[in-house]
């Protein structure tokens, strides 16, 4: 799989260990939870029940035994209190750079890219595990939640500790007892999304008119929420936020959005007085390049790229998040002319008083230039107390490179290309990943 090839695990032409195919047991569950309700809305919990109890028995006949370790047990084997106090795995580490500068095209199938040969997939493309299938995203419109000693059950869900807070709502860790895994659960509130729609924040986005020329009526924050779980529900790439499963009881005041990585932790706090080795930087943004590749690919501009929103996973690797200002495009690019995202991270094109529509992808180029430069020097290039000093510190001033960090000249070279302020001969993405 791309991650045992990362991590220099297992030769894929070996044999299955005996806790591969214990995961594989517990991947059954999986596959038949989805369908636990017939058409009639009839529960077939004890019918699904018999055929994963039938397919453990076929797996257990063709290697597994019973000396496995208490990690290497199914769910159901585990004594009762387990879970609370369960204990989570190493994090996975990640493989040391050589001095040798690759390019992305110079990383084969022995990474965790595909092969340019995969059928269906480009050169730089990440193809999907050989050995897993895409499993599509769960949609549950029942909640059943109920008290324990340790913790708040929430389906096959225990809520634990709480990993993240913001006017929305809470991200909590939660343990799935079906798979054995972790996840971070986001719990919004929808009534608090719907108050929050009755009393804006911000005056309307600047230079987006209908044709009647009129301001158009901004979109409400629960359905931005929608629109975020309608995006994620198309997306599986190594690098993009995973959206497992999503509860919608419509009994309840919460919506539930269950994703991967569980550590739901930024790759980098801006500002820090512990910015990144070029080195580090480096790999870290090559998984940006990546995932904003694939985004642009499937006619997805992010439109709020800052190392907040890009969450460090066990494997190492970067995950892009937050598709709630997100835009769905036609054609070969978005022509935009509404301000969305973070202030600081914002484009020129974005911020001009001209109301002529500009490149999405341009867009995202220039919010990547700004979290490059964040990487390697823990602050933004462009710093203002005020909002409009910060506008015209963005479309007038050039950058400046601190001498208290020594970067490359290529590195400058390459953040000035990003940082163009004529998105018309600014650097594209494939123009990136040669670099």
């Amino acid at each position: 799989s791309p991650t045992n090839a990362v991590d220099g695990g297992i030769d894929t032409c070996c044999k299955d260990t005996q806790t591969e195919l214990a995961e594989r047991v517990a991947a059954i569950d999986v596959a038949v939870g989805p369908d636990r309700s017939d058409q009639n809305g009839e529960d077939n919990t004890e019918e699904n029940d018999t055929v994963f109890s039938d397919n453990i028995k076929d797996i257990q006949r063709n290697g597994v035994n019973s000396d496995m370790g208490m990690n290497e047990l199914l769910p159901s084997q585990r004594p009762e209190d387990a879970h609370c106090r369960h204990v989570p795995k190493r994090p996975l580490t990640r493989p040391v750079l050589s001095s040798r500068k690759l390019s992305l095209q110079e990383r084969s199938s022995g990474g965790y890219l595909a092969s340019s040969n995969t059928p269906g997939y480009g050169p730089y493309a990440t193809g999907p595990s050989p050995r897993i299938m895409r499993r599509p995203t769960i949609e549950s419109n029942r909640v059943s939640i109920s008290d324990s000693e340790d913790c708040v059950q929430l389906n096959q869900y225990k809520l634990q500790s709480e990993i993240g807070k913001g006017s929305y709502g809470v991200v909590k860790l939660a343990y799935n007892e079906n798979d054995d895994k972790y996840y971070a659960m986001k719990v919004l509130s929808k009534k608090k999304l719907l108050k929050q729609y009755g009393f804006p924040r911000r005056p309307p986005p600047r230079g987006s008119k209908t044709s009647s020329g009129e301001q158009p009526k901004p979109m409400a924050p629960l359905d931005r929420v929608y629109q975020e779980i309608a995006i994620l529900k198309k997306l599986d790439h190594v690098n993009i936020v995973k959206l497992v499963e999503v509860l919608d009881d419509p009994a309840e005041d919460n919506l539930y959005m269950v994703t991967l990585p569980h550590p739901n932790r930024p790759v980098m706090e801006v500002p820090s007085d512990h910015p990144f080795s070029e080195e580090q930087a480096r790999l870290y943004f090559r998984d940006i390049v990546l995932g904003i590749e694939y985004l642009h690919y499937q006619k997805i501009i992010h439109r709020d790229i800052k190392p907040s929103n890009l969450l460090l996973g066990d494997d190492g690797h970067v995950k892009i998040a937050d598709f709630g200002v997100s835009n769905q495009f036609e054609g070969n690019d978005a022509q935009l002319s509404s301000t969305a995202g973070t202030p600081a991270f914002m484009a020129p094109e974005a911020i001009s008083d001209t109301g002529k529509s500009f490149s999405g992808k341009a867009l995202d180029v220039w919010a990547m230039g700004i979290t490059l430069y964040c990487f390697v020097y823990g602050k933004c290039p462009f710093i203002d107390e005020y909002i409009l000093g910060l506008h015209n510190r963005i479309k007038n001033k050039p950058v400046e490179f601190p001498e208290e960090a020594q970067i490359s000249e290529e590195l400058k070279e390459l953040i000035l290309r990003m940082l163009d302020k004529n998105p018309e001969t600014r650097i594209t993405v494939p123009e990136i990943k040669v670099n």
